[in-house]
């Protein structure tokens, strides 16, 4: 892996992803997606230029608008202990309420290989974790 500052940019993510031989697919909208252990996890990049790398992590398990006061107090708790990935309840314009995760990193200044590596690691592993303690409050 080159360590040699470069723009943020889709192209760097899908290299990071095939360095490791990671199945992801490139949506409609241009968005990068995978999967892993049923974790539906997004690689999308935010901020005025772009610069900016999310890794957004939707869990497998959906609930109800009753469940939302147990969902707060678990997203509470995991942002309390935990770093990685920053958690909270999302309600889609169905109805389903669902526990989201997010690691962020700014690469304004550029970012090699080897970074954008480790924060979308960060984001695969930690985020399948959120989704198994997730899965466990159903």
């Amino acid at each position: 892996m080159s360590a040699v500052l470069q723009p943020l940019s889709n192209d760097l993510i899908k290299a990071a992803l095939e360095a490791r031989e990671f199945a992801y697919v490139v949506d409609e909208d241009d968005d990068i997606r995978g999967d892993w252990q049923g974790c539906l996890i997004y690689f999308f990049r935010v901020g005025k230029d772009h610069e900016i790398i999310q890794v957004r992590i939707l869990t497998h398990s959906d609930f109800t608008t009753d469940d939302v006061p147990k969902l707060y107090a678990f997203c509470n708790a995991w942002n309390h202990d935990r770093l990685w990935p920053k958690a909270y309840v999302h309600t889609a314009d169905d109805g389903v309420v669902r526990v989201v995760g997010e690691v962020g990193a700014d690469f304004e200044h550029g970012v090699t290989l080897q970074q954008l590596d480790q924060v979308m690691i960060c984001g695969i592993a930690t985020g399948v974790e959120l989704a198994e303690a997730v899965a466990a409050l159903e």
